[in-house]
């Protein structure tokens, strides 16, 4: 029937409902055939490429890029992926030029253990991987412009992701520290916090103990303000707002030095300086540098230095627990000084506070701070009261936030606040403090002593230090190793490769080494976003001008995972590019969502050991890709985790079964039927706004209840389906473009305009209101939605049950609340 005349009704049978009662069709709905055909032309035409015409209005919708593993897709990643599809066709049909890319997040640790357990060189894992992932992608009809398609791990990519660690070098926010590393035995690499499990490796079991390392760090803490301030210019959902905010920990109080009895000072941060009459006791790091000074005064090195042992083979996730049991040991031989009473208090070395964070030092107030509380219960210390009602020991405890001070010589009688005030200004007075602003964040480790990863550019020579490697020797490429092992003391395998690790340094000439850790593989995901802007661009990460045009991401959807570090670490990196002049925009992502995940049909997450993973293939195979996509947007709330239900599943494919069916019975016909004029509009406006909000279930509902509508009133026309196929098509694409194709409209379903609702033909031509006397609803009547007060009372009264009511009585008040109710107040 392609090109040629509309089909013959069959108006008997279908207005008969046989057709959806029975799902009888004349027409096959061959999904299979009809999906490769579109793809196949789509991929010829390039009919989803972004065009490089900068005078169009723009509209760039990101999905995060996948980590190729060897699994493939799950049914999972379908539903962030289609839910930006949709966007970005509506925005198409909307007359943007829209970019809706899709790359490969190559580089890591997984791909580099399987080549090393199978014997191949990851380059080949990533490549056969990728293929798979991409070959899975185009099978759902996703609208991805593949022109732009990029790799973390292609040369040409990583080249810019070395040039923008050297700016940072440059400008000194990379820089190079020693700190304690995870350090496991028998693997005999480092490990993240993430891979310790009670004191030993997650992958071989063996021992984890802490060693120092001289560790790449990136500053990202030079920017915490800015990266908190900004989030008030972007629109995220409040969750993600909420993340972020959490991550960084912006904190407002003071540093204290508080004195020893070994004549040293100790410094801590506090939010609660109002509290410090209260501190009866200190903590420190079991790595603070103090305890190797005071090792001649400690009276019990012994028990300290067993403890140092101990602590050292705990994460720090393990180590911070807040439900765990408190340990720490006693500095027998110093004390600390308090600074606001000169009382001596004991100090103590326990493995919640960390050395990497804050001073390393705390000081404690039990009465107010459960975790402290607890302590000093376990230990015997003193617990004082310093804000009235806020003892954690008390049954009636209250929040210590508010009350009244106690037990505080000089803030005696001031609530919280001015407490504050008064001694964060009596410390700065009397050079005993000052005020400071903290924050969580941490700089950014960016080390891994891996192969299979970016190789940091950077040259160290024994006379000029640092040194970075010329620009114009970008990329430096990973070489050819022999083992992707890591050797036995923990460097990367690269530094076993004496021709590649030994040079001249570039400034002075005489021997020295390359750099043999690697980056991270959050290094390749913090800016792929701009590359895609341009990305075949050999000179520059990508042009000015196609920054300024594409930048920021309109719309950027991804899981909920990636909103803490992933977020953090590449607005961080945008902002420095914004800093140096290579964007013109200070955020990268104007809006930002994240989806639920999909789970088992029995409610748990999907996983190999519970067998309770769907392929999407198989889905593909049995339903269509265009089901697929439908259900996966029918199963629920998108931002909320959904079960995965097969039965359902079988309802969206029977709908586009139903929808296909009208083919059959299509009719001549530029303009809506009075008939189904009022209900099209309003699953426009239903379909446009739901699309906008997420609410993809909800926008999937009406069309259904449209088709019922249609199968109700026996016929459709060529302006009917039309708007229908229109609204119908970012869902599932392949079936409505062959539908528009079949019923010989003219040109392809994607190059038309996004029907438009008219609001006044959206009302209902009559409503329902409840009609109620003295506040009890009474009966409930149908009347015209525009109908007067006075015609909506007459209709009420004309009830017999009202009638009754109100039989006899006096009417005290007449309430309308236009197309809602009507109350009659009757004594």
């Amino acid at each position: 029937m392609t090109g040629g005349p509309l089909a013959a009704p069959v108006a008997t049978e279908f207005a008969a409902g046989v057709l959806r009662r029975r799902g009888v069709y004349k027409l096959k709905y061959d999904f299979a055939s009809i999906e490769k055909k579109w793809q196949d032309i789509w991929e010829a035409q390039g009919t989803f490429a972004a065009s490089n015409d900068y005078t169009k209005p723009k509209y760039y919708a990101l999905v995060e890029f996948p980590y190729p593993s060897g699994q493939g897709l799950h049914v999972g990643h379908p539903r962030s992926y289609t839910a930006l599809d949709i966007v970005a066709r509506k925005r198409r049909f909307e007359g943007y030029n829209v970019l809706y890319p899709m790359g490969w997040d190559a580089f890591g640790l997984p791909t580099e253990n399987y080549a090393i357990k199978n014997h191949i060189h990851p380059e080949k894992v990533t490549h056969d991987n990728v293929q798979r992932f991409k070959a899975q992608l185009k099978s759902l009809g996703l609208s991805f412009d593949w022109s732009r398609e990029v790799n973390t791990t292609d040369p040409s990519y990583y080249k810019w992701t070395q040039w923008i660690f050297l700016q940072l070098f440059k400008r000194g926010l990379a820089y190079k520290k020693e700190m304690s590393v995870n350090w496991c035995t028998g693997c005999k690499v480092v490990l993240a916090n993430e891979e310790v499990v009670n004191g030993v490796c997650e992958r071989c079991g063996s021992e984890v103990v802490h060693k120092v390392k001289s560790q790449w760090m990136l500053k990202i803490t030079e920017y915490a303000q800015r990266l908190l301030d900004d989030l008030d210019t972007v629109d995220y959902i409040d969750r993600v707002k909420i993340s972020q905010r959490n991550w960084i920990g912006r904190s407002t109080g003071a540093q204290v030095h508080f004195g020893t009895t070994a004549g040293d000072t100790l410094t801590v941060y506090t939010t609660r300086p109002d509290t410090l009459f209260g501190a009866t006791y200190m903590v420190i790091s079991p790595e603070h540098p103090y305890i190797e000074k005071w090792a001649d005064r400690i009276g019990n090195l012994d028990a300290v230095r067993a403890y140092q042992q101990e602590s050292a083979k705990k994460s720090d996730f393990e180590r911070t627990e807040l439900v765990k049991d408190k340990t720490g040991v006693r500095l027998e031989g110093v004390c600390g000084v308090n600074p606001v009473n000169g009382a001596e208090i004991p100090i103590f070395i326990s493995d919640y506070v960390l050395m990497s964070y804050g001073t390393g030092a705390i000081m404690a107030v039990p009465a107010h701070d459960t975790r402290d509380w607890e302590f000093a219960k376990k230990f015997g210390l003193p617990i004082i009261e310093v804000v009235q009602g806020g003892n954690v020991e008390q049954e009636a405890y209250t929040d210590c936030d508010t009350g009244v001070m106690v037990n505080s010589g000089m803030l005696d009688g001031l609530s919280v606040e001015e407490a504050k005030k008064k001694i964060i200004g009596w410390l700065s007075e009397n050079k005993k403090g000052e005020p400071k602003v903290n924050f969580k964040l941490r700089d950014w480790v960016f080390s891994r002593q891996r192969y299979w990863g970016e190789p940091i550019p950077i040259i160290h020579c024994g006379h000029c230090g640092y040194v970075p490697l010329d620009e114009s020797e970008l990329p430096l490429r990973l070489p050819e190793v022999d083992s992707y092992e890591p050797t036995g003391d923990g460097d990367s395998p690269l530094a076993a490769i004496d021709r590649w690790v030994n040079v001249k340094c570039p400034k002075c000439g005489a021997p020295a080494k390359r750099e043999t850790d690697t980056m991270p593989q959050w290094a390749g995901s913090s800016w792929y976003f701009l590359r895609y802007c341009d990305p075949h661009n050999d000179k520059e990460l990508a042009s000015k001008e196609a920054l300024d045009y594409w930048m920021p991401v309109d719309w950027y959807n991804g899981g909920m995972e990636h909103t803490t570090l992933h977020l953090l670490y590449s607005r961080f990196w945008h902002k420095f590019l914004y800093d140096i002049g290579v964007v013109s925009t200070p955020e990268p992502y104007a809006k930002r969502t994240s989806h639920g995940m999909i789970l088992g049909e029995n409610g748990e997450k999907m996983s190999k050991s519970r067998g309770n993973v769907v392929n999407p293939d198989d889905i593909v195979r049995d339903y269509g890709a265009d089901t697929l996509r439908l259900y996966e947007m029918f199963i629920g709330d998108f931002e909320k985790s959904a079960p995965w239900s097969q039965s359902s599943i079988k309802g969206c494919k029977r709908f586009l079964e139903r929808v296909f069916g009208l083919l059959d019975c299509l009719e001549p016909g530029e303009a809506y039927s009075s008939a189904l004029e009022s209900a099209l509009h309003k699953t426009i406006k239903k379909v446009t706004e739901d699309i906008e909000s997420l609410k993809f279930n909800t926008a999937i509902a009406a069309m259904m209840s449209l088709l019922n509508d249609v199968c109700d009133h026996g016929k459709i026309n060529a302006a009917e389906l039309k708007t229908l196929l229109i609204l119908l098509n970012p869902f599932a694409p392949h079936m409505t473009e062959e539908m528009w194709e079949r019923a010989g409209f003219g040109g392809m379903l994607n190059g038309q305009k996004w029907p438009v609702f008219d609001p006044a033909k959206c009302r209902d031509a009559q409503v329902e209101i409840a009609v109620q006397v003295c506040g009890k609803i009474k009966a409930r009547v149908m009347v015209d939605a525009d109908c007067s007060d006075d015609q909506a009372l007459a209709a009420a009264k004309a009830r017999p049950e009202v009638a009754r009511a109100i039989e006899g009585k006096t009417i005290v008040k007449e309430i309308v609340v236009k197309g809602k109710l009507v109350n009659i107040v009757a004594r």
